[in-house]
């Protein structure tokens, strides 16, 4: 198993704090094999294996349960009442009306309890109005590049990062030797699994073809900037006869699954969120390449992997824009705002021209970044050039 070491942390942290722990992520990004890291910290540090419950509901044996009342008594009954009892439950939304079980084991005194889950829908509506101000969530994500370096055990970075943005982050790909054929095989599951069960049965989507159209136009789109009504008459030329409210849908349900993140654009001299012109960036490269047979667009490919990067940093993240230029990324954390350019190579002067001049109009004196694969350290009055491979093995930061 991959030690997915800040997601630990996180949980480790928490371990005996009173709030549910909840992990949210795209299906076979490394939630259950998070768990079993943690159970197995647990076992390490004074926790008997009685002390653990944990139920996996994609395992039919498990999911064993018609409603969430018999969830709840099952795990009361195998409390231990003198010792703090550790409950997971993995992909728990599967079972209707969980949050009433979830909301029932919290409120005891000797319960720490743990989630997870693939869809965003396991904390809107109802349910949050049974969890709000009982939980913290951490978002994970697939195999960072620095991740995937230090699994692969390579000892050439620019080679691993093309086998990188070729197979993609999930983590079960280590296994696979590389093998390109069993890696499309791998692949083709996870995409099909979450497209059929968390997007279309979900929302009992009834125009298959049609999504899928939808979901080649963004996979094919990172990047760049993109509204319903240009996504709707990019499909519509191709005699998809499709509406925007179907568009808006499919991108809700998409975004909801966890397979694509929706990026919005701020006004950086307006001091301003806008509301139209999205940018749309891809859970895992893989999926993309395994959805379009081809890897081309290397610049977006590096876009998409900075801002998971970001993502992964827990950087507010948005689109900048200053009077008519375009700022790659915006992004805020505590120590305020950073603007960064990402590009392959700036070692062309006009590329390098085109890239530095949206950041030279910006006149406040928040730190300014060019992010490219060059191994190049250079400093453009104020304006610093770094290494996306170094960046993204954390040799170097923002």
């Amino acid at each position: 198993m991959i030690n997915r070491e800040n997601y630990l942390d996180f949980l480790i942290k928490l371990k005996d704090k009173k709030i549910i722990k909840v992990v949210t992520g795209i299906r076979r990004c490394g939630k259950s094999t998070l768990f079993e890291l943690y159970k197995n910290y647990l076992l390490n540090n004074g926790v008997d294996k009685e002390q653990i419950i944990s139920l996996n509901f994609e395992n039919p044996d498990d999911m064993k349960f018609n409603n969430w009342q018999e969830l709840y008594d099952y795990i009361d009954n195998k409390l231990l009442k003198r010792k703090k009892n550790y409950i997971f439950l993995d992909e728990v939304q599967v079972l209707p009306n969980f949050e009433k079980a979830v909301d029932g084991l919290f409120i005891k005194d000797n319960v720490d309890l743990y989630i997870t889950g693939s869809n965003s829908y396991m904390l809107s509506g109802e349910i949050a109005t049974y969890l709000t101000g009982r939980y913290m969530q951490i978002h994970m994500l697939t195999l960072s590049f620095k991740e995937y370096y230090e699994a692969t055990k390579s000892t050439n970075e620019l080679k691993a990062y093309q086998e990188y943005i070729e197979n993609g982050g999930f983590p079960y790909l280590i296994n696979l030797n590389n093998d390109k054929t069993l890696i499309l095989n791998y692949l083709d599951g996870i995409y099909n699994t979450v497209i059929l069960k968390d997007v279309i049965y979900r929302n009992n989507i009834k125009d298959i073809m049609i999504l899928d159209s939808t979901i080649k136009f963004l996979f094919d789109n990172i990047g760049n900037l993109l509204s319903t009504n240009k996504i709707t008459n990019a499909l519509n030329s191709n005699n998809r006869k499709i509406s925007v409210n179907t568009i808006e849908n499919y991108l809700t349900y998409l975004t909801d699954s966890f397979i694509i993140y929706k990026v919005s654009r701020y006004d950086i001299k307006g001091k301003e969120y806008l509301k139209t012109g999205d940018k749309y960036y891809l859970s895992d490269i893989g999926l993309r390449n395994f959805l379009l047979g081809e890897i081309k667009d290397t610049g977006s490919i590096l876009e998409n992997i900075i801002y998971l990067e970001l993502k992964r940093r827990n950087y507010e993240i948005f689109i900048g824009k200053y009077n008519n230029k375009e700022i790659d990324f915006v992004v805020k954390n505590n120590d305020g705002l950073k603007y960064i350019q990402v590009s392959l190579s700036v070692r062309d002067e006009n590329t390098l021209i085109r890239e530095l001049a949206p950041l030279k109009e910006i006149k406040d004196n928040y730190p300014k970044y060019i992010i490219t694969l060059d191994y190049d350290t250079v400093n453009y009055n104020g304006i610093k050039q770094i290494s996306a491979i170094d960046f993204l093995l954390g040799r170097t930061d923002i």
